[in-house]
């Protein structure tokens, strides 16, 4: 075992002391890309529904995720601690590494072979430019890693903002912790029992209820299996394009 590889594995062994594991202690191999310019300014909205990520609490350090990580949307929110595999790739950092949220679908190029990169079923990260530049060199353009499923921090409470019309509410989710994604959500309004909730698209869950004019309440289940009931977080003066914040986020 060379020396370059014992250093990769120490490296792992650190990154792994700041950020615990979501679900598993195997490291993966996958590809890594850049997009988004040298200030990442291009990485802003994306298919999972967040607009602006430093509003939403997930930053400059974001990736969109190719078909087999992505999941039609439920990775959304997922954290990654990510590193350049020095065994194969002489245009890693070495010694760094870099943690990003998933907050956009890389899509399959179908002009090119198998879909390209991010074809399935490849893993693949195509990250914010300043993130990628963390552990890989410039010129490379594209790099080997070795990535990690880990728990994410955020600064506050889960945020839920509201649009839709009439009886059609979609609720996006968004600055949640632990696992980062949701699994299931119901919401209650004043007058009505609890309400299963679908994903719609990336974040966003819809139900079809008329619900305006009533305080609600969400109940969420993440990704991780831990549920929260956020109990009337949304007053009856509610109007459609409104964020609430609240002060409670998940573990796990």
């Amino acid at each position: 075992m060379g020396q370059r590889f014992l250093h990769q594995l120490l490296l792992a062994v650190l990154a792994l002391c700041l950020f615990a594991p979501a679900r598993s202690d195997e490291w993966l191999p996958a590809t890594a890309t850049f997009y988004g310019g040298a200030d990442g300014s291009d990485t802003m909205g994306g298919a999972c529904g967040y607009g602006n990520l430093y509003d939403q609490g997930y930053g400059i350090n974001n990736a969109a995720l190719s078909t087999a990580l992505f999941n039609d949307g439920a990775a959304c929110g997922q954290c990654y601690v990510i590193i350049c595999d020095t065994s194969k790739s002489g245009w890693c950092r070495p010694g760094k590494w870099v943690a990003v949220s998933a907050t956009n679908f890389c899509p399959p190029n179908w002009s090119l072979p198998g879909g390209g990169w991010c074809g399935p079923p490849r893993p693949h990260f195509d990250m914010s430019q300043p993130a990628w530049e963390n552990i890989g060199i410039y010129s490379a353009g594209i790099i080997p890693v070795l990535y990690q499923r880990i728990k994410c921090w955020r600064d506050g409470g889960v945020r839920f903002t509201i649009a839709g019309f009439n009886y059609f509410e979609l609720v996006l989710v968004t600055n949640v912790a632990g696992s980062g994604s949701i699994q299931s959500m119901t919401v209650k309004g004043t007058t009505t029992d609890w309400i299963q909730m679908s994903r719609n698209w990336g974040a966003n869950w819809q139900c079809l209820a008329t619900l305006a004019g009533q305080g609600l309440s969400f109940a969420l289940t993440s990704t991780g299996g831990q549920t929260i009931v956020f109990q009337d977080v949304v007053p009856a003066w509610w109007q459609f394009g409104q964020t609430f914040t609240t002060y409670q986020n998940f573990d796990y």
